[in-house]
């Protein structure tokens, strides 16, 4: 039987594992001014950063090598760099500019964006009116359809991924979760997600494909409508009973398109959920999405129905200040000597990444 994983080989150790051809091992941590944790996440934190060559603004991803090892994480760390380093090209991606790793530590320098999480927003706000909604479920069903596109399933869609920046446009971010290689008629099994926003099949355990990232538009469309995702509860057992065997519940009160399109994204059987037939296709020509030209859309020349109102590229207004309340560790911008353990470097060969544009590397 062949080997299901091509970064090893049966025999190989750890620390011979191979994710890629090496590129650009000048970037260094002090490159950097850190200046304001704005994230967290299992393996690491993401810190507001300026470049001291040109006083631009970043937001760097910072991941412990060892907490990523310790969980046997360092394929879905490289799955997220491929997806950052295809994604470039989409508006509402989040962009990598570079990456590159110390002995302990690999960094991912990412496109700042400051308009706040849309969790934050919704936190503050509690619902949108269906315009607003609307245009953000378009912009999102747009990044997921080209991730598709790429046979790219995103798997984590949820109002903590979904940033928006100074203008107030969706920049869909954390590729942690993706899985690539996944064909219009192929299909994945891993269990995976946010435990609000797992669609039947997956916490069925069942072969899922591409259309979970659909369920997943539904249950943040229907956050943004009604506040809380469907089906949610404090009891995980009964929400998950809710998701598996109760009826979608929709409130009175709201239009009969976002009702349709709702029942369409979180239809219980895959294979009959809206987007199964014909993808992103499908979604956009849903007559909720009427009043959108997706064409205007993608070159962003709908102005958007809230603005953050941001005062410059430093500006944390939108960031939960129960990340920028936190000191920035010290070790992050440290450069280690090179004499350092290396133990686990070599698991990450091929991190490092330059665009072209970055020309001052």
């Amino acid at each position: 039987m062949a080997n299901s994983n091509p970064l090893r080989s049966p025999s190989s150790s750890l620390s011979e594992v191979n994710l890629g051809p090496s590129a650009n091992p000048h970037a260094k941590p002090t490159d950097f001014d850190f200046l304001a944790v704005i994230g967290k996440g299992t393996f690491g934190k993401v810190l507001l950063a300026k470049l001291k060559a040109d006083n631009k603004f970043y937001a760097v991803k910072v991941l412990q090598k060892k907490v990523i090892l310790k969980k046997k994480e360092q394929k879905n760390i490289m799955a997220e760099r491929n997806v950052l380093l295809k994604s470039l090209k989409h508006p509402f991606l989040v962009g990598l500019h570079y990456s590159f790793q110390t002995p302990e530590k690999l960094y991912f320098v990412l496109d700042y964006v400051n308009g706040g999480e849309l969790f934050f927003h919704l936190q503050r706000e509690r619902c949108f009116l269906e315009p607003r909604a609307r245009f953000y479920a378009a912009e999102v069903a747009s990044a997921i359809g080209y991730l598709h596109s790429l046979n790219i399933v995103y798997r984590d869609l949820k109002p903590e991924n979904i940033l928006l920046d100074s203008q107030g446009h969706v920049v869909l971010t954390d590729f942690g979760l993706c899985k690539e290689g996944v064909e219009p008629e192929t299909t994945t099994s891993t269990f995976c997600g946010t435990p609000e926003y797992l669609a039947p099949e997956v916490l069925r355990k069942e072969p899922y494909d591409r259309t979970v990232d659909w369920w997943c538009l539904g249950a943040v469309l229907y956050e943004m409508i009604y506040s809380l995702p469907p089906f949610y509860s404090r009891d995980v057992s009964e929400m998950y009973d809710g998701i598996l065997h109760k009826p979608l519940p929709l409130p009175p009160g709201k239009s009969g398109a976002v009702c349709s399109l709702l029942q369409g994204l979180l239809q219980k059987d895959q294979h009959r959920r809206l987007g199964a037939i014909a993808d992103f296709l499908q979604i956009k020509n849903h007559v909720f999405f009427s009043p959108i030209n997706w064409d205007d859309l993608y070159h962003k020349r709908i102005t958007p129905p809230y603005n953050p109102n941001v005062k410059g590229p430093a500006d944390t207004q939108h960031i939960d200040p129960e990340f920028t309340r936190e000191m920035v560790p010290n070790s992050v911008g440290r450069t280690p000597e090179l004499n350092a353990g290396t133990s686990s470097s070599n698991a990450f060969n091929g991190f490092s990444y330059v665009s072209g544009e970055d020309s001052f590397l």
